[in-house]
């Protein structure tokens, strides 16, 4: 997650323009002019969330004719506008605190809407017009409706706080102690792979399909797709050690918050960590259920052995076949897609290389022939001849070599790199059997997951 942020200097001791709060939350901002407390507010916010790559609502507006309904826009605002300009005079740092304060709040509120919505607009009319089954909604919904009363006991409380207490001497103790039961969300979490597949095997049908197409086009989404919907918890979630941090920074040391919000930062991160870890786990099971075997031996014990799921995603033989191939932490798997019982499977192809016996090869554009000797002859500067690697057994006699294709070199990069320090945490591992596997304290978006994941299935082979 890129950190960078421009760091606004001012000395300790520099006052601003008196300021006064005012407790009409709901009151519609006036036009007024872009005061130097508004500057420095506007600027706080831009720090904040550029720290943040999942913006919840980053999106550029189409531009549509008046006949058309134009999208809701949310309502937003900065704490300074709450306030007059007469009053009780706050220095620079506990401006930043309040507008991080602020932003806590508001983000609260806003998740809590949009968890609302999204039963009123998506689960319970798809209920209703049985466009899904009851199961199947609760796959895709999960444990999302048992969120919003969380979520307002924390807006309450902040609201509480910022009600009655002098700005200066507001206390996020209250809220920090609360974290622990953020823990809800690992069973959030971990269902997403599995929702996010269903949702996408159930846009397959013309009812699914016209129905999620006309919300997203309707006023009260925003022009965002149910999954963006789904995915809010997820990003909450994350952007919360961001926003504590960011309170830390701006508390001295001698504040009543700063203790507690230095705890509140460690029981986030490793709340994210163990949740992260644990939405791998459910990941990796998740694809290991849906291999199927041609025959024996073809390394479903190392599969089996495997814990995480590094990457996974499309790629292409030398020959133009769409193979789908997957990196656990123990072996690398090639599949093809294909469909049983109307369910999607990935038939193993060839023999999966355990990552001990691999060899990886970066191969230069224009090295490979593609298609064949014919056609390879006329294509060695041709653009089908990118973008190419190559795995292979160590013992060739094991196992058949690979020569496969990304989109572009960035793709390709991603793959490369990936496989190599998989390569050395598996050598590794093997010299040190008692090393830790625990993940990065980082809670990845599940579209990240996997590395050009597209998933063509018309043109895909079942054979």
């Amino acid at each position: 997650m890129n950190c960078s942020s421009s760091s606004l200097q001012e000395p300790s001791n520099k006052r601003v323009k008196p300021v006064t709060k005012t407790l009409s939350a709901n009151s519609t901002p006036q036009q007024v002019k872009v005061t130097p407390l508004k500057k420095l507010s506007l600027s706080i916010q831009r720090s904040i969330g550029s720290r943040n790559e999942n913006r919840l609502f980053s999106f550029s507006p189409r531009t549509r004719s008046r006949d058309s309904g134009s999208a809701k826009k949310r309502s937003s605002k900065l704490w300074s506008e709450t306030f007059d300009s007469s009053g009780e005079e706050l220095c620079a740092r506990e401006i930043k605190r309040q507008e991080v304060i602020f932003e806590l709040m508001q983000g609260e509120r806003m998740l809590v809407e949009d968890l609302h919505l999204v039963k009123k607009n998506y689960y319970e009319p798809m209920l209703k017009l049985a466009i899904m089954t009851q199961d199947e909604l609760n796959q895709i919904f999960g444990i999302l409706d048992t969120l919003p009363p969380l979520h307002q006991e924390q807006q309450a409380r902040l609201l509480s706080l910022h009600q009655h207490e002098a700005p200066c001497g507001i206390h996020v103790c209250f809220f920090a102690l609360q974290l622990p039961h953020l823990h809800i969300y690992k069973a959030y979490c971990c269902n997403q792979v599995a929702a996010k597949a269903l949702l996408d095997h159930k846009r397959r049908n013309p009812a699914v399909h016209n129905f999620l197409q006309l919300c997203q086009e309707s006023a009260f989404s925003r022009k965002l797709d149910v999954w963006s919907f789904l995915d809010l918890p997820r990003s909450r979630l994350v952007k919360y050690p961001l926003l504590l941090k960011e309170l830390l920074k701006h508390s001295v040391p001698e504040h009543p918050d700063h203790a507690a919000l230095s705890q509140a930062v460690s029981v986030v991160q490793a709340i994210i960590s163990m949740i992260n870890r644990k939405a791998g786990e459910a990941e990796c099971e998740y694809y290991r259920k849906r291999l199927c075997y041609l025959y024996e031996n073809q390394g479903e014990e190392d599969v089996s052995r495997s814990r995480l799921l590094l990457c996974h995603g499309e790629l292409k033989n030398n020959k133009g076949q769409r193979l789908h191939v997957f990196l656990f932490e123990t072996i690398l798997v090639l599949t093809r897609l294909v469909t049983h019982n109307d369910q999607l499977e990935f038939q193993v192809y060839r023999q999966p290389i355990p990552l001990p016996e691999l060899v990886l090869e970066d191969l230069c554009d224009g090295e490979v022939r593609v298609g064949g000797s014919i056609r390879g002859a006329f294509t060695t500067t041709n653009e089908r001849a990118k973008n190419f690697f190559r795995v292979s057994f160590r013992d060739r006699v094991r196992g058949q070599a690979h020569t496969l294709q990304a989109n572009d070199s960035f793709n390709k990069q991603q793959w490369v790199s990936s496989i190599r320090h998989a390569m050395v945490a598996s050598r590794e591992q093997n010299a040190s059997p008692a090393a830790s596997q625990d993940t990065p304290s980082t809670l990845i978006n599940l579209s990240d997951l996997s590395l050009n994941c597209h998933e063509d299935r018309d043109k895909m082979e079942d054979r």
